[in-house]
């Protein structure tokens, strides 16, 4: 009922709401500078009315709840962008340090190397006989494939920094995760709805949640009662309420998909790392089996949007093979065996059309469900540049992974094309000259895996053996006392069949290596003697005999590594062969004449390997296709790329960055705490303070005047 008490009451509840409107003042000037703090206010509602004689009449005022200022719709378009930023800044900064590899400004590098490289080839062609000439351009040629390898090196080891960088950001998402399990529980604990809000648990979560945002992209679901689901936008769950999934980031798995009415028992298994995750198909069913029958497969290296082309553009066709005959896929050996031994052929190797397998020959991001079950969420770029979106599409992860994956993966490439293709035409043209002198022994410096399988087979593990064509390989031998020929019989084309008319050519489709040492054995066996030892060519002249190489239409002796001035194929392996390095009178700068004379002062090889500087040689890589360009115009072509990639990783940071800011800034203008405000409010409700505590004061006075009249 109206009266003196009921005023009093008003007034309590007036000095309550207003002191307490102060508290959560005071909280907000002290965390002005704590990150994450979002503003709180004070809610107050109007306390029940009583009717009366008047009408109705107010009974005070109620301080219902401390709230939060925060806009949920702005934070996640802000996670979005801000993830999307931290995934370019993580690819710019790493880009930086490759770019600075590149950089030959200040300090001498490949390209340098390769210049200087050519100019003594050009100085060869004026003084071939030369020993000091010689000297020099052996000496260049070992500096500037140092630079190669030494430049492959400094990539492999930014690759493995974006490794240890991966591995700390998937133990940082799982220990967020758990943090923020945790904090649901809390949450939920402690939330009363319409009344307690655990506003500091709020904002430490999503602190929590925009650090989490940072490293992979992500999307939340709010439940309500603090309870949220947190999702990779592909839909791989990290947080459910107070349940956690697991990530990690280990070696590759292998995996199979096979048809319903295939009956393969086996697994496909490989030798080799790489950053590709290759995708087997098999085209045409069949066994696995060494010989006629084998199923073939086709290959991808973007998870079956496109498959490896030929020179046609027509599918590139593989033989699956058990482990005696490995095939030899980009930078793999892939065969197939049992289950549970690689070694052992497939229970059933009987292989049907359609039956896939993924090979991921390196450390990959795998996320684990509740049965245990482990999904590969590497992120993944198609050929066509496009991620794919079943994959990590943001944060830090995703700029490691992309600069490992792609962008280094792609130099790396890149260099191994320019390796192999200076050391192939090199020596395809070294391999038919002569030096100043003749061998009475040779040895190649490349293998094969089975010296009875075709040269130009997959299988047959020659480095350069799809480089092989048809045609001729000529050899002449001389007597070692006087240099002239030995005889009529001893100089020609190597004959690949004895029993035909005339000399038949090569063909890497069906000749092996036994067959190119019973064809030389069987044309020149009255001088020298061919064998095969440990997977190389090996010639012997007999007592009496020396030998040089002539032309060779098939490529046939740079790819065994015979009479090369370069061994190896790679970055890691390419080097100035031994045989010229020990003894410079091998450096071929002349060649075998049609009178089969070798002669001091010709210049003829020193000639073509002079011009290559000027010819356009094709290269190909996954990344980049097949380009035809010099040397030169080759290696220009990747400093430039990676001067472009850095730009426009630096462009796309900023932007996103910028959008980023944006975003943080309209949160702020709600959620942050202003001082200007603040104090407002801290004047606005000291005075509301104070005319409450006048109206007990005044509420006081009229008791005093009713007792008064009572005495």
């Amino acid at each position: 009922m109206p009266g003196i008490s009921s005023i009093l009451n008003i007034a309590q509840s007036g000095l309550r709401a207003s002191q307490l409107a102060i508290e959560v003042t005071g909280n907000n000037i002290a965390n002005v500078d704590t990150e994450g703090y979002s503003r709180q206010v004070l809610l107050l509602e109007e306390a029940m009315s009583i009717n009366y004689s008047a009408g109705q009449l107010g009974t005070g005022v109620l301080a219902t709840q401390v709230v939060r200022l925060f806009d949920k719709f702005i934070e996640l378009q802000y996670l979005d962008k801000s993830s999307t930023a931290a995934s370019y800044e993580a690819a710019y900064n790493a880009l930086q340090s490759v770019e600075a590899l590149f950089n030959e400004s200040n300090t001498s590098g490949v390209n340098s190397a390769l210049a200087q490289f050519l100019s003594d080839l050009q100085e060869l062609t004026l003084s071939p006989e030369n020993s000091a000439v010689r000297e020099v351009v052996i000496d260049d040629a070992e500096n500037l494939l140092s630079m190669i390898a030494q430049m492959d090196s400094d990539l492999a080891s930014i690759q493995s920094q974006m490794e240890d960088y991966i591995s700390q950001d998937v133990d940082r998402i799982n220990d967020l995760s758990q943090e923020i399990a945790d904090l649901n529980a809390q949450i939920n604990q402690n939330t009363v709805e319409g009344s307690n809000n655990p506003n500091a648990l709020y904002d430490l979560r999503d602190v929590k949640i925009r650090e989490l945002a940072s490293i992979v992209d992500i999307q939340y679901i709010d439940n309500g009662y603090g309870d949220i689901t947190i999702m990779t936008k592909a839909g791989h769950t990290i947080v459910d309420g107070t349940s956690t999934f697991t990530f990690t980031f280990e070696q590759g798995k292998t995996t199979k998909q096979l048809t319903q009415t295939s009956t393969f028992d086996g697994q496909a298994y490989y030798d080799g790392s790489d950053e590709y995750e290759y995708t087997l198909q098999v085209v045409d069913a069949g066994s696995v089996t060494s010989g006629a029958g084998a199923a073939t497969f086709r290959v991808s290296l973007d998870g079956g949007k496109t498959w490896l082309k030929d020179d046609n553009g027509d599918d590139i066709l593989y033989s699956a093979r058990p482990e005696d005959g490995k095939v030899q896929v980009g930078e793999l050996e892939i065969w197939f065996g049992a289950s549970d031994n690689p070694d052992d052929a497939p229970v059933d190797g009987n292989l049907s059309e359609g039956d896939t397998f993924t090979l991921v020959p390196k450390k990959a991001i795998y996320w684990y469900k509740a049965a245990g079950t482990a999904i590969n969420v590497t992120p993944q770029t198609y050929a066509n540049g496009t991620e794919n979106t079943a994959r990590i599409t943001g944060g830090s992860l995703e700029g490691y992974c992309t600069v490992r994956d792609v962008n280094v993966s792609a130099y790396r490439d890149r260099l191994e094309a320019f390796t192999e293709s200076l050391v192939w035409e090199v020596n395809r043209i070294h391999s038919q000259g002569a030096g100043l002198s003749a061998f009475s022994y040779a040895m190649g410096s490349y293998t094969v895996a089975d010296a009875d399988i075709a040269l130009g087979s997959a299988s047959s593990g020659l480095v350069f053996g799809d480089k092989l064509s048809s045609g001729v390989s000529s050899m002449y031998f001389y007597d070692e006392a006087t240099g002239n020929l030995a005889s009529a019989a001893s100089f020609g084309y190597i004959d690949f069949d004895p029993v035909a008319s005339g000399a038949q050519p090569f063909d890497p489709a069906v000749h092996s290596l036994n067959d190119v040492v019973d064809a030389i054995n069987n044309t020149f066996g009255t001088f020298c003697t061919a064998q095969v030892i440990n997977g190389t060519l090996s010639v012997t002249a007999d007592a009496g005999y020396t030998f040089a190489f002539g032309e060779d239409s098939t490529g046939l002796y740079a790819a065994l590594g015979i009479n090369t001035f370069f061994t190896g194929s790679t970055p890691n392996d390419a080097a100035v062969n031994t045989v010229v390095a020990n003894d410079s009178n091998f450096l071929n700068a002349g060649h075998v004449n049609g009178a089969g004379e070798m002669n001091t002062g010709d210049n003829t090889t020193a000639l073509s390997l002079a011009a290559l500087s000027s010819t356009q040689v094709t290269m190909s890589t996954f990344s980049s296709g097949t380009t035809t360009q010099t040397l030169s115009g080759y290696y220009n072509s990747l400093v430039g790329l990676v001067g472009v990639d850095t730009q426009n990783a630096e462009y796309n940071y900023l932007y996103q960055s910028a959008l980023a800011d944006e975003l943080a800034a309209r949160q702020d203008s709600v959620s942050a705490v202003s001082l200007d405000e603040e104090m407002s409010n801290l004047i606005r409700f000291q005075q509301s303070y104070q005319a409450a505590a006048k109206l007990i004061s005044t509420a006081d006075e009229m008791f005093q005047t009713i007792l008064g009249m009572k005495s």
